[in-house]
C-alpha cells in the first residue's frame, strides 16, 4: 500500500482585508455638501458686507459729488468728513437724544412686553388670545394716518418736543412684535419652575422677576436688541414730533445735509457709519444671546 505525500505550498503574502465602506450618518454632510455650505456663506457674507465696505469707502472721498466718480476717492482718501461732522455740526447732541430715546424705549418696552409676554404665556385670563392678536393688528396702520391724531393727543398733553413722545411711540411699535417672541420664549420655559417659585413663598412677579426672568435672558436680548434698533431707525415720528435742533435723533440729524437743490453725500456717508458705532456697541453687548433667543423664541406660538 502506498502512500502519497501532501506538499503544502508556501501561502503568499497576507493581503490586506478591502476598508470598510462607511456609511454617512442621517444628516452629515459630504464634502461637495460642505463646500457648497461654506461657498454659500462666504457669499451672502460679502453681500451683507458690501454696502458697509461701501459707504465706508465714499465717507472717505473729501468732495460731495465723489459718489459719481467713485475711482477717483483712491487718490485723495482723507478723513476730513470725520472731522468736519465732529467739529462741526451737533453730532453729540443728535447722539444724547438718540440715546436717551433708544435706551428708554428699550428699557420701557423690554418691561412691557415681558410682562405681557409671560401673563399671556401663563395665565388664562377672558380676552387673553385677543389680547395678542390686538397687539398684532396695532402693526397694520401706516404711519402716515397716525401721525396727525398722535400729534394731537401729544399736544393736549404736553408732550411735543419732548424725549417721551418718540419713546412711547416707538414702543407702540417695538412693543407688540416682542411680546409676541417673549411669550414663546416663555412657552419654552416649564411651567414647574413657577410651581416652584410658588411654594417658596413668592408672589407671581416675584417668580416672574427672581426665576423667569434670568432663565428668558436669551430671549429678552432678542428683544433688547429689535427695540434699540427700533428707536434708533425711527425717522417719520421724530421729525414730526422734535422742534429743538438740539433734540434731533440720528435720523432727523442726517436730513440736515440734505436741502432742496442738494445734498452733500460726503458728509452723510461719514454721519451714517459713526452712527454704526453705538449700534455695534449695542449689538455687541448681547449677541452671545441672540441667537438662542431667536431660535427658542420661535418654537411655540
Amino acid at each position: 500500500m502506498s502512500t502519497t505525500t501532501l506538499e503544502k505550498t508556501p501561502a503568499g503574502p497576507a493581503s490586506a482585508p478591502p476598508p470598510p465602506h462607511r456609511t454617512r450618518r442621517r444628516g452629515e454632510r459630504g464634502p461637495l455638501g460642505s463646500v457648497l455650505l461654506h461657498g454659500g456663506l462666504a457669499v451672502a457674507s460679502l453681500v451683507a458686507l458690501a454696502p458697509v465696505v461701501w459707504l465706508f469707502f465714499l465717507s472717505l472721498g473729501p468732495d460731495k459729488d465723489d459718489y459719481l466718480h467713485p475711482g477717483k476717492i483712491f487718490g485723495k482718501l482723507t478723513f476730513s468728513n470725520y472731522s468736519f461732522v465732529l467739529q462741526h455740526t451737533a453730532f453729540f447732541d443728535w447722539l444724547k437724544s438718540t440715546m436717551i430715546v433708544a435706551l428708554g424705549t428699550t428699557l420701557i418696552g423690554v418691561f412691557v412686553a415681558a410682562t405681557t409676554g409671560y401673563a399671556v404665556s401663563r395665565m388664562r385670563f377672558p380676552g387673553y388670545k385677543q389680547l395678542m392678536w390686538v397687539l398684532l393688528l396695532t402693526q397694520a396702520f401706516p404711519i402716515a394716518i397716525l401721525i396727525v391724531p398722535m400729534y394731537e393727543i401729544f399736544g393736549r398733553f404736553g408732550l411735543i418736543d419732548t424725549y417721551w413722545a418718540l419713546i412711547i411711540i416707538n414702543c407702540t411699535t417695538a412693543v407688540p412684535y416682542s411680546a409676541w417672541l417673549l411669550k414663546g420664549y416663555f412657552d419654552t420655559i416649564p411651567f414647574e419652575i413657577d410651581e416652584a417659585g410658588r411654594i417658596d413663598g413668592l408672589s407671581p412677579f416675584g417668580t416672574f422677576v427672581r426665576l423667569i426672568l434670568p432663565l428668558a435672558r436669551p430671549g429678552l436680548a432678542v428683544a433688547a436688541f429689535y427695540n434699540f434698533i427700533t428707536a434708533v431707525g425711527e425717522v417719520a415720528f421724530a421729525t414730526t414730533f422734535m422742534l429743538d435742533d438740539s433734540k434731533y435723533t440720528f435720523a432727523v440729524g442726517l436730513q440736515s445735509f440734505v436741502s432742496e437743490h442738494d445734498a452733500q453725500w460726503n458728509y452723510m456717508a461719514a454721519t451714517a457709519v459713526l452712527i454704526a458705532i453705538p449700534v455695534s456697541v449695542f449689538f455687541y453687548l448681547v449677541q452671545k444671546n441672540l441667537v438662542t433667543g431667536l431660535t427658542a423664541g420661535g418654537t411655540k406660538g
